[in-house]
């Protein structure tokens, strides 16, 4: 039997005991010390009974302690169920209950004084589980992917290879664990003797921000395009390069409009469309951009990695090969739909191009990607039928943006409430609109083409000062509305992280001010933030500027 991903660490750590492993702040932690720790975790797991296939629920902030409980949960056999801490409680404990997690490990682990720190003797083969990770369900409840250590060494010894990894590279962690991108940043670097940064969670992908100024040539930025964007509406040009030697991009679909700013500016930095579900170990199939492509238009995903086919099958794209999961936990209906013959059933459209690349063509069912996030629009629909006041509901994406319908109006704070209650962030809709009732298809189903755009916010209150007129005027702008309140919060109207930077942008232009993405965060409606941008202009002692002439940001 070949080894497994934390024998690998066991062997490196061998090699290199006294090099860093991870880096958290002014913290740096060995690969002697992350091994110790994991291990002693181990033994401790041991002796409560953890073993082969038995599931441990890691609900922890991204610290070096972070590390050793992954590695922990491995080196004693089991298999970890990787939980966000920011997730609400109500889906928090559908998933432990779920799972039948045996033990959840919290930022408050246990003492371990005593146990030993040597390796501890093998429990796990191949064909066990790694981890299962839930992802959105079409049903209305998440759904738990099955990885095997088989699958995962496959990719991740796929993974060392294709990125050119090396001892001491350096690679910026700055995604949850419950998100299969941050696979691809924790685990290829440790197992080649670099060093993984975790970086603070936050908004806007500030953290990754600073740690790339603050440290340049980067081994590895996994990132989604959503990211990308954000990165290259704060970077000047001159910034760009030398930044990482490769960005692998993931998560959703990839234009060739997102990498202009980085072909152009950082010629040197490979940029790699990394397409896979989560059903089959983060990446199943790639493509590296070439100088001589278009400029324009969808980047193809590329050809299967190592030990891995792909097929399309009536125009829907199938996986099979060492990736591919053992199933869904506890739903055997659902795994006998999409897991059949040795292949994965993605439900993404795709053809083979004359070139002999895959490219990604859509769905053919309701889920959808939104900035890197997989989302089953009927599970969003499920969690807003769950409100009492509410008799229908549809769901859709329009302009990147999550819309809900809702039949009849409720109060808007307070179904946004209950939807934070139940759902991730990510998976609480943008915009509410309220219909007397949904529009019909013939055939009695929701005409989702026929769904009006949304308009403005719930209670309107106009502009009072010239900064609110001017304020409310770009945010409309950013967000496609004709008006918004004062009061309204512009992020329960859909902005994001991307919209906001825009917005930044746009502000400091227009009134002159040094303004911080955070103060928009902190700051999020129209009043709020025209009383910050006026006292700043007080503070500084002198009059707002007239706006500067307008500079050409590649958005």
């Amino acid at each position: 039997m070949s080894a497994l991903t934390h024998q690998l660490f066991e062997q490196q750590a061998a090699r290199t005991p006294q090099a860093t492993a991870a880096v958290c702040g002014a913290a740096t932690v060995s690969y002697r010390e992350l091994n110790a720790r994991a291990n002693r975790l181990a033994h401790w797991l041991r002796g409560r009974g953890i073993g082969a296939d038995a599931l441990v629920g890691v609900c922890m902030r991204r610290t070096p302690d972070l590390l050793a409980a992954l590695l922990g949960v491995w080196k004693a056999g089991g298999a970890y169920v990787p939980i966000d801490p920011a997730y609400p409680q109500e889906r928090i404990d559908f998933m432990l209950e779920d799972s039948g997690a045996r033990l959840v490990l919290t930022d408050e682990l246990p003492a371990l004084q005593g146990e030993s720190e040597e390796n501890p003797a093998a429990r796990a083969g191949a064909s066990d589980l790694a981890y299962v990770m839930y992802t959105s369900g079409s049903t209305g409840r998440p759904k738990g992917a099955m990885i095997t250590h088989a699958g995962l060494a496959n990719y991740l010894g796929w993974a060392r290879e294709a990125y050119a990894l090396r001892a001491g590279d350096s690679v910026p962690v700055h995604s949850s664990i419950a998100f299969d991108l941050t696979v691809t940043s924790l685990y290829p670097a440790l197992l080649a003797g670099g060093e993984v940064e975790l970086l603070p969670e936050d908004e806007g992908a500030q953290s990754l921000l600073d740690a790339l100024r603050r440290r340049g040539g980067r081994a590895l930025v996994k990132i989604t395009p959503a990211h990308l964007d954000l990165l290259r509406a704060q970077l000047a040009p001159a910034e760009a390069a030398g930044l990482t030697r490769l960005f692998v991009i993931g998560g959703e679909n990839l234009p060739a409009e997102s990498l202009r700013f980085w072909r152009r500016h950082a010629p040197r930095t490979r940029l790699v469309n990394e397409y896979g579900p989560t059903e089959t170990v983060v990446g199943c199939c790639v493509y590296e951009v070439q100088p001589g492509d278009p400029d324009h238009g969808p980047v193809p995903i590329g050809r299967p990695i190592a030990n891995t086919e792909l097929r399309v099958v009536e125009g829907e794209l199938q996986i099979g090969g060492a990736g591919v999961a053992r199933g869904y936990l506890n739903r055997p209906a659902l795994t006998a739909e999409k897991f059949a013959g040795g292949y994965y059933r993605t439900g993404d459209l795709a053809r083979v191009r004359a070139d002999g690349n895959f490219e990604y063509l859509g769905r053919t069912d309701s889920q959808v990607k939104l900035r890197g996030y997989r989302i089953e629009l009927g599970e969003v629909e499920s969690a807003i039928a769950a409100h009492a006041e509410v008799q229908s509901c549809a769901a859709i994406v329009r302009d990147n943006l999550l819309v809900a319908y809702v039949v009849p109006r409720a109060d808007p704070q307070a179904l946004r409430e209950f939807l934070r209650a139940r759902l991730p962030q990510y998976m609480v809709p943008a915009q509410l609109v309220f219909l007397d009732a949904l529009p019909l298809t013939p055939n009695g189903k929701v005409d989702r083409a026929a769904l009006p755009t949304p308009a403005a916010g719930g209670g309107f209150d106009a502009a009072r000062s010239e900064t609110e007129r001017g304020l409310a005027k770009i945010w409309c702008a950013q967000l496609g509305l004709e008006c918004i309140g004062i009061h309204d919060n512009v992020f329960d109207l859909g902005a994001h992280s991307l919209i906001a930077i825009k917005a930044l942008l746009e502000i400091r232009r227009r009134f002159g001010v040094d303004l911080a993405l955070r103060h928009l965060f902190e700051q999020p409606s129209v009043a709020e933030l025209a009383a910050l941008v006026d006292g700043l202009a007080l503070t500084a002692g002198k009059p707002r500027r007239e706006p500067r002439a307008r500079q050409e940001v590649e958005l």
